[in-house]
């Protein structure tokens, strides 16, 4: 099947998925449970795009990939999510809606969707590849490797931290913390140019850097780090300071020291 069809296909996988999430959701008056759809829905594409591909080297490594990034991210926050009330940002945004709110609450959901079939069309377009494994793909994996240790080792640390009573309502600054604000946001966006990578096997494989453009985006300036960091400094009065030290997406040495 050709990578165009695989597109389409994923696209209708996608729709059909985040439709009835969003029934389920709707059913339990609860709309951030896309959140932890985002890493299961791409785990859907990279699955569904092996089964469409031809069957090669490339078109395993792509899939075991995603879906090992994707199930991982959504375990972490189905789990982190699961006993805390609603994420404050869907709630607003319900509250805010004009005319008939769930409606905007679709839209929301169709958003994301969209997203995430922009992002995955490396992952697509590579599957359809029939180059052999070669240099730029070795430092796709290797990059891929370096953003999935940096996203779920920061992950677990951040968990540890605020397990720990004594920490309530101090700033995690330490581990891969020291070094960035968000490591589980840039391991992030290192996992999808490394999966970039492995689409460069023709020329035409740098068109979908469209992809790891747009996450990176998200996760710097638009829904992540942004949205996150909004309010955090009138809620944790040392948050400040570690702004002033910390780097905000990429890993740097703590300025000061």
């Amino acid at each position: 099947m050709s990578f165009g069809w695989n597109v389409l296909w994923s696209a209708v996988a996608v729709l059909v998925l985040v439709t009835a999430l969003f029934g389920r959701a709707v059913a339990r008056r609860r709309f951030d449970l896309v959140d932890s759809f985002w890493g299961p829905g791409f785990a859907v594409i990279g699955a569904l795009t092996y089964v469409l591909a031809e069957h090669s080297a490339r078109s395993l490594v792509v899939a075991v990939l995603t879906v090992v990034w994707g199930l991982r991210l959504g375990w972490h926050i189905h789990s982190r999510n699961r006993h805390k009330p609603e994420d404050q940002r869907y709630v607003d945004v319900y509250r805010r809606a004009t005319g008939n709110p769930l409606a905007k609450m679709y839209r929301v959901y169709l958003l994301q969707a969209a997203i995430m079939l922009v992002v995955s069309l490396p992952v697509q377009f590579a599957a359809h590849t029939s180059a052999a494994l070669g240099v730029l793909d070795y430092l796709g994996v290797a990059l891929w490797l370096v953003g999935f240790a940096f996203e779920s080792i920061g992950d677990h640390q951040l968990k540890r931290f605020k397990a720990d009573p004594a920490n309530e309502g101090r700033v995690m600054d330490r581990g891969l913390w020291r070094y960035t604000r968000h490591p589980n946001y840039f391991g992030d966006a290192c996992v999808w140019w490394g999966l970039f990578l492995l689409a460069c096997a023709t020329p035409w494989g740098a068109v979908f850097a469209v992809g790891p453009l747009l996450m990176t985006f998200l996760l710097a300036k638009g829904s992540g780090k942004p949205l996150l960091e909004k309010d955090i400094v009138r809620r944790r009065p040392g948050y400040a300071d570690y702004v002033r030290r910390t780097s905000g997406f990429f890993p740097l040495p703590p300025k000061g020291e």
